[in-house]
């Protein structure tokens, strides 16, 4: 049975693309950095579905913890057929009162994390000459967003890493493509006031914020069989939002 590692799958869309990989037959390897207890429920999840699921704590911006992860995912369920790189934070602020730490942090999670998680996964891949890795950017990382510069610029990062890395191993059957979702329902976005929260509405043509269950089937279908001629793309995942 296939095995993929989903990153940030506590929770939001890493939990449902963690669930939706479970429906379509992958055992699934759930990475988290704090909220074991969101972790077990992904866990559960995948498992309601027959399928095996392991709970891997990691700080994906440590480069060691990073490598570790991909080996215990490897070493409990078998060699990674998918990975997926959710795994991010935001630090918000206007640009000039944005903090170096609040720059550093978010680049290192988001962009860093995904370099360190994918270079650790890939090496595997490469000797089996099979694989998918799947990223989740954001439309900000292409349109910009006030306020989110450290988060626009690692997203932005994480597309030309993607697209880079999709030529380099392309030749070994790997591919590697990226969704950036827009406003999603989650946690992240639970702080947007009513009138935020109308104005993103008012901006995305299909008249709603997405859900996790939108983004998940996204990278479902990335990381299966139907899309094997498919690779170094950016889907986006936003309603509308910018076009």
């Amino acid at each position: 049975m296939p095995v993929a590692l989903v990153t940030g799958a506590s929770r939001g869309i890493g939990a449902a693309i963690a669930e939706a990989l479970a429906r379509d037959g992958f055992d699934v390897a759930v990475g988290y950095g704090a909220d074991a207890t969101g972790a077990e429920r992904t866990v559960a999840a995948v498992v309601a579905h027959g399928r095996r699921a392991v709970a891997l704590q990691a700080d994906v911006a440590d480069e060691d913890q990073a490598a570790g992860l991909v080996e215990a995912a490897e070493a409990r369920l078998g060699p990674l057929d998918a990975v997926v790189l959710n795994a991010g934070i935001t630090r918000d602020a206007l640009f000039l009162r944005m903090s170096a730490d609040d720059w550093r942090a978010v680049i290192d999670t988001n962009l860093t994390g995904a370099f360190y998680v994918s270079r650790a996964a890939v090496r595997g891949m490469m000797r089996r000459r099979a694989g998918s890795i799947v990223a989740v950017s954001s439309v900000v990382g292409l349109i910009g967003n006030p306020g989110q510069a450290n988060y626009a610029a690692a997203k932005a990062g994480v597309i030309g890493m993607v697209k880079s890395l999709a030529k380099e191993v392309g030749s070994r059957g790997i591919r590697v493509n990226a969704v950036a979702p827009g406003y999603i329902a989650t946690d992240m976005t639970s702080a947007l006031t009513d009138e935020q929260r109308a104005k993103v509405q008012a901006g995305t043509p299909l008249g709603r914020l997405g859900t996790p269950e939108d983004v998940s089937g996204v990278v479902a279908f990335l990381c299966s069989a139907d899309a094997g001629f498919i690779t170094g793309t950016v889907i986006r995942v936003d309603g509308g939002l910018g076009t």
